[in-house]
């Protein structure tokens, strides 16, 4: 079964590996929404597969208050996510 989305954190040490090769893994399998979160700059970008490529259709940043599919109806303070 796959799922709907995924939420990856990304980490300088694995940031190639983040966003490359695991976005092409997910692509592959028809995940159609995937989330990066980056702690390091204190963004989120969200990401829809359309015709096998992903697809900007948000980002965010620091204490954004954040409603973003898959999940319109639960919205997301993203200061919640970062240490102080």
């Amino acid at each position: 079964m796959t799922p709907d989305w995924i939420g990856e954190i990304l980490s300088p040490g694995s940031i190639r590996l983040d966003r490359v090769t695991k976005t092409g893994i997910y692509a592959r399998h028809q995940i159609p929404y995937l989330w990066l979160i980056d702690p390091l700059s204190r963004t989120l970008e969200i990401l829809q597969l359309d015709a096998g490529r992903w697809v900007i259709i948000g980002t965010h940043a620091e204490d954004d208050l954040v409603r973003a599919e898959p999940f319109p109806e639960v919205e997301v303070d993203l200061s919640t996510l970062w240490l102080p």
